[in-house]
């Protein structure tokens, strides 16, 4: 298909440096579209190829534009996380390699002054998180006036971290004719229509795969597990073996990923941690080394569940069922990507059982149980179930509200029918300094 659309020679000749002849399916539908001017909504799984369904047209707009007098960005592409903004940014330079254009990434957990000089050099395309680029924008240092493309690659996920109004605030510097694309596997979010709806003009809805539809190169495994102890030791047997090239476990806190990286190499596996406490240089160099196989395991927190592309990744461990089905389809995303067979494979206590039922209605797919020898779990499911797969809890007494409590009380029933008395003074009245008078019995 990249033979039937007129591409720019350099472009050209950067798809076949990188031996992309064949579209994926979101590319073949999202790039004409794209450049042709059309501001797009675009759905489709993760590892399908939406990073390039909206590099390639980027590409190919700025390189039909007369430059000749232009200042500030052409091309911004917001992203949620460092590591995808990394990603991306890669991705985009093997584009532009043969051609005269520039591309700049602006995280955070970078160095500030050295931003400030990459950005007086004006990259035509710029790949960045919403936080710190409103920062260089409030104080000057990004002019995007000139702005052809804005792009909101995973928006849903934008949203979930709290970026709305840093977005809305970038958009206003924009120049107000610009084209908008919004990516993500999980477009369906509560706020994405609002969003896409205050600044998208007429968009293309380009929707491919259901959300929720199970990802066929992917096999979904469960463990029950009895305790942490017992993961624990679930995971080094299931990994002692050597059996998977690159396994990416995940963790719900940061603390329990860093813990899991630090038992699993003091028993000799060659393993790493990722997440959010780390800064942009420790992250990188995680990144490249589980890229470049010096680590096989990589224990990290949900920070990895979008936008980490390192190939070859055969099992995904969930150590923590995720809070959400988005959370697990992301997760689990990492493996069987590019057509790739992966096996995803979920830790279950009790008290995940029914977040695990949850999980399995909403994404509409089965678990497969599996046992490791020796280590079976004492757990083998909840007793009673009801019709949907969850647990059946016990009944809770109702507790009796604040003022059932307070009318029970024994103190409040001994004036319960007696006359009360006017709590006025006796006539004559006493201002408080005349000496005291017996009580009349009569009264």
């Amino acid at each position: 298909m990249f033979e039937d659309i007129p591409l720019e020679h350099s472009l050209r000749l950067a798809l076949a440096d990188l031996a992309l002849e064949t579209p994926t399916e979101v590319q073949a539908a999202a790039v004409p579209a794209a450049i042709d001017g059309r501001d797009l909504c675009v759905t489709a799984r993760t590892g399908s190829g939406k990073t390039l369904a909206y590099l390639i047209p980027i590409v190919q707009r700025i390189l039909c534009e007369d430059l000749q007098g232009r200042k500030g960005t052409l091309a911004l592409v917001l992203v949620p996380t460092r590591e995808l903004a990394r990603q991306v940014l890669a991705q985009c330079r093997k584009l532009i390699a043969k051609s005269r254009l520039s591309a700049q990434a602006i995280t955070g957990g970078a160095d500030y002054k050295y931003q400030r000089a990459l950005l007086r050099k004006e990259p035509e395309i710029l790949i960045a998180t919403p936080g710190r680029l409103l920062e260089h924008c409030e104080k000057g240092g990004v002019n995007l006036t000139e702005l052809l493309v804005l792009v909101l690659d995973e928006a849903d996920r934008m949203l979930d971290m709290g970026f709305r109004g840093d977005v809305l605030d970038i958009s206003g510097k924009c120049h107000p004719r610009r084209q908008i694309l919004m990516l993500s596997a999980t477009l369906r979010h509560t706020g994405v229509a609002a969003i896409s709806e205050s600044l998208q003009s007429n968009p293309l809805d380009i929707s491919l795969d259901e959300i929720r539809a199970p990802h066929a190169d992917i096999t979904h495994q469960l463990i029950l597990a009895d305790s942490a102890t017992h993961k624990d030791a679930l995971l080094h047997a299931l990994l002692a073996g050597g059996e998977y090239a690159r396994v990416l476990v995940f963790a719900n806190k940061r603390l329990t990923a860093a813990r899991l990286a630090d038992m699993l190499r003091a028993k000799g596996l060659r393993c790493g941690s990722l997440h959010g406490e780390l800064s942009t240089e420790e992250r990188k160099h995680v990144i490249q080394q589980f890229h470049d196989d010096k680590i096989q395991v990589l224990c990290a927190s949900d920070v990895a569940a979008r936008g980490l592309d390192v190939q070859n990744i055969g099992l995904v461990v969930n150590y923590d069922m995720p809070c959400s089905g988005e959370d697990y389809l992301h997760r689990t995303g990492r493996t069987g990507r590019a057509g790739a067979p992966g096996i995803a494979l979920s830790f279950v206590t009790a008290p995940e059982w029914n977040l695990m039922i949850a999980i399995q209605r909403y994404l509409k797919l089965s678990f497969e149980r599996r046992t490791l020898a020796g280590l079976k779990a004492r757990f083998n499911g909840p007793k009673k179930q009801k019709s949907s797969g969850k647990a059946v809890g016990s009944k809770k007494k109702s507790r009796p509200s604040t003022d059932e409590k307070a009318r029970s009380r024994q103190r409040n029933k001994k004036q319960v029918g007696k006359r009360r008395r006017p709590a006025t003074p006796p006539t004559g009245g006493n201002d408080g300094f005349a000496p005291l008078k017996k009580r009349d019995p009569g009264r």
